[in-house]
């Protein structure tokens, strides 16, 4: 009798202590965060210099801004390596997709990340190469590149990318509440030859927008008043562009609208006044000429295939 206890008492020795190390690992890995490249045709990854694997090549690191460089296969003929800084989140899956050309140009892709915001907001953010380029959800054309909304649903959404002399990109992203999706879009150019008139009987003036420059943490605060110690509205990422509205001289601050009815001061430290053309409707025309291609911060991060089958959805890793 003695010795059933003994054992009965050294099973649930056990099986406390293998509940312990499964908690235990569980506890530790919601620190991690999560990465996914994928790419056409296959490619090395390397990350911070050393090679890591292979794409398709998904792993959880530790969160932190990493360097992330893809080496793409090619027997016929020479592509373009492709090179990218992304910060990683902790909990945040972020999504590097890219389908190689023989230039940078000739390229195409996408980066796809998230972002922990407030507990029951949902919101997408789109930057585009080139610059200005329409943004299409659900069938619905939302605006133009860069564009940001809070007016969106949980779920999976079909989101296209287009412009003018480029092929549309379209990817499916998935929407959660609490988190900013990011998505930095680079279109392909379709090799159509651009029109040089503009269309008849269309009106096309300037327009000053505030361009978002590079920042030493990845973003910009948007705040209530232009003041460092003002409320903070909201983040707004370098590459960016948002209608101009006032400017105070005095402490160097612009007054933008950062969406459709909202508005928030930027410090002018980090931001600079652009001109763009605008149609008759007032929304920027699609610029032809080519972009610089941007590091997403996927934060996030771009948070990164409308030619690979089946369609990418991206989402935040539990």
């Amino acid at each position: 009798m003695k010795k059933v206890r003994t054992v009965i008492l050294i099973l649930l020795g056990l099986g406390i202590l293998g509940g312990l190390v499964f908690f235990l690992v569980g506890y530790f890995n919601r620190g991690n965060a999560g990465i996914l490249v994928e790419s056409t045709p296959g490619s090395n990854v390397y990350i911070a210099g050393e090679q890591v694997g292979r794409t398709p090549y998904e792993a959880n690191l530790s969160p932190g801004e990493i360097v992330v460089k893809l080496i793409p296969d090619a027997a016929d003929r020479a592509l373009a390596p492709f090179e990218t800084k992304v910060t990683l989140s902790p909990g945040i899956k972020t999504i590097i997709r890219r389908e190689f050309g023989e230039t940078e140009e000739a390229s195409a892709g996408e980066i796809v990340s998230f972002e922990k915001v407030g507990d029951k907001e949902v919101s997408i953010s789109v930057v585009s190469v080139p610059n200005s380029a329409q943004i299409t959800i659900d069938g619905a054309v939302r605006g133009f590149a860069p564009y940001k909304t809070t007016s969106i649903s949980p779920g999976e959404h079909s989101l296209v990318v287009s412009s003018q002399g480029y092929i549309d990109r379209t990817i499916t992203v998935k929407a959660a509440s609490g988190y900013r999706l990011t998505a930095v879009v680079k279109l392909k150019p379709s090799g159509e030859s651009l029109p040089e008139e503009k269309v008849e009987g269309e009106e096309v003036e300037k327009k000053i927008m505030v361009e978002i420059l590079t920042t030493p943490t990845g973003f910009l605060r948007v705040r209530e008043e232009a003041s460092t110690l003002a409320k903070e509205l909201t983040q707004v990422k370098p590459g960016e562009r948002f209608p101009f509205l006032e400017e105070d001289t005095q402490d160097n601050w612009f007054k933008i609208e950062y969406e459709e009815g909202k508005e928030g001061w930027v410090t002018g430290q980090y931001t600079k006044k652009v001109e763009v053309e605008v149609g008759a409707s007032g929304t920027p025309t699609p610029s032809p000429t080519k972009a610089a291609s941007p590091s997403a911060t996927i934060t996030p991060t771009k948070k990164p295939t409308p030619t690979l089958t089946p369609k990418p959805t991206a989402t935040p890793t539990p």
